[in-house]
């Protein structure tokens, strides 16, 4: 039995909508009752494109409203935008079907002070600045090769994983310890500061190092909060500070020994002198090895030549030089013997050969061969030859021999002589 399609729950109008049937219908409700207006807020998040598109948030205490200012609208604006930025924008709303989002199409910008944030990073920084919270004397030596680092960080960001990278791909042979800590949203100051107290405490590290990935002033804010800023500079142990891309900056990159302009730049600084050191040890080895070598050449060329003169003035030298004028004397002997013999030797080769010429036994020899040849030419004439040959002699009954067949009369008595025997026959 087939099993029943369970039905579908109904809207008041009887259908089901789709995504985009139902984002489509918010939009119209958004962009229809919405009328263009002015909204105040701080910019973050400022993002240009290469189209010239420009793509921000407006940010408050409370809410985050996410806004484009297109081309042609921005080549127009007087303002010029960056995060922390307090502004009026004047546009209106649209929904973005393709993400389902919201957005603010702005058209005008006006200036609205130069942001609560940023005014308020900046008094903090005066004020601890006039303290010397950040004055160069403070700032302790980082360790050249320091033995074991601790990294206070989020253990599970970006950043962390680029730290760790470099230090392996550079072969780095330190000990790196990541303590893990909130770097973003409430509490995340305090925490950070109370791990750099409890770091420093332990007496194990050479060297620290705090910091995050990028993201927008709200979420770097933390490294701006004054108990942060304050356990940095007082913290024992050397500090460095990796917040943010190249251009972000913090109040602790001002209070930390030294900055580095990404967490992978932290990572970098450490490992270069590592290698350096690698690289000045390694030179050095090859050197030592150098010269090392080169002396030991000279002392064996000097060895050599002691022994080439001790050799020289040595009685087993003198024995060894009478030694081999003997064999020389001996090698000479005996080739003039084997020179006198081969002469003798071809002397009588040249006698042998001249009596050979006029010796009778040649003649003997050529008159021999002629004389076998005339045999066997008398031996092939022979009537024993012939007869061997496949022919016979026919004669009569008194034996002899009947040369024609004319004159021979029926009945005569004949007989064939065959070379191994004879057979009688009668004329037919």
């Amino acid at each position: 039995m087939a099993k029943k399609e369970p039905e579908l729950p109904l809207d008041d109008a009887g259908r089901v909508r789709t995504v985009t049937e139902f984002t489509r219908e918010v939009k119209e409700l958004l962009e229809g009752g919405l009328r263009p207006g002015w909204v105040r807020g701080e910019v973050s998040n400022l993002r240009a494109q290469a189209s010239g598109h420009v793509y921000f948030s407006l940010k408050d205490a409370g809410a985050q409203l996410s806004c484009v200012l297109f081309r042609g609208d921005a080549t127009r604006q007087s303002v010029q935008l960056r995060d922390g930025l307090a502004v009026l924008a004047y546009g209106e709303v649209s929904v973005y079907e393709a993400r389902g989002q919201y957005q603010l199409v702005v058209r005008a910008l006006i200036e609205h002070g130069a942001g609560k944030l940023q005014a308020e990073l900046e008094k903090l920084k005066q004020r601890l600045a006039a303290e010397g919270l950040f004055e160069a004397a403070r700032k302790k030596p980082i360790p050249l090769l320091p033995s074991t680092v601790g990294f206070i960080t989020s253990p599970t960001g970006a950043a962390v994983q680029d730290f760790i990278r470099i230090l392996t791909r550079r072969h780095w042979t330190g000990r790196l310890v990541v303590l893990p800590a909130k770097v973003q949203g409430e509490g995340a100051a305090a925490e950070l500061a109370a791990l750099l107290r409890v770091a420093a405490a332990l007496g194990i590290f050479d060297l620290l190092v705090i910091g995050r990935g990028g993201g927008s002033i709200e979420d770097l804010w933390a490294f701006n909060e004054e108990p942060l800023v304050r356990a940095v500079a007082a913290c024992p142990v050397p500090v460095i500070s990796a917040v943010g891309h190249e251009i972000d900056y913090t109040l602790c990159d001002f209070a930390a020994d030294v900055r580095a302009e990404t967490p992978s730049g932290a990572a970098e600084l450490i490992s270069s002198n590592y290698l350096a050191c690698v690289e000045r040890v390694d030179n050095a080895g090859g050197s030592m090895q150098d010269i090392m070598a080169t002396r030991a050449e000279r002392a064996r060329q000097r060895l050599d030549h002691a022994r080439s003169r001790l050799r020289l003035l040595s009685p087993a030298t003198a024995i060894e030089q009478n030694f081999l004028r003997l064999d020389d004397l001996g090698n000479r002997l005996a080739s003039a013997l084997r020179s006198a013999v081969q002469l003798r030797r071809e002397a009588l080769g040249t006698a042998r050969a001249r009596l050979a010429v006029v010796s009778p036994q040649k003649r003997v020899a050529a008159e021999s061969h002629r004389l076998l040849a005339l045999w066997k030419r008398l031996e092939s004439a022979s009537p024993q030859s012939v007869l061997k040959r496949g022919y016979a002699i026919v004669r009569d009954a008194a034996g002899r021999p009947v040369p024609r067949a004319k004159g021979l009369k029926p009945g005569t008595a004949l007989v064939n002589e065959f070379h191994d025997g004879q057979v009688r026959v009668r004329v037919d």
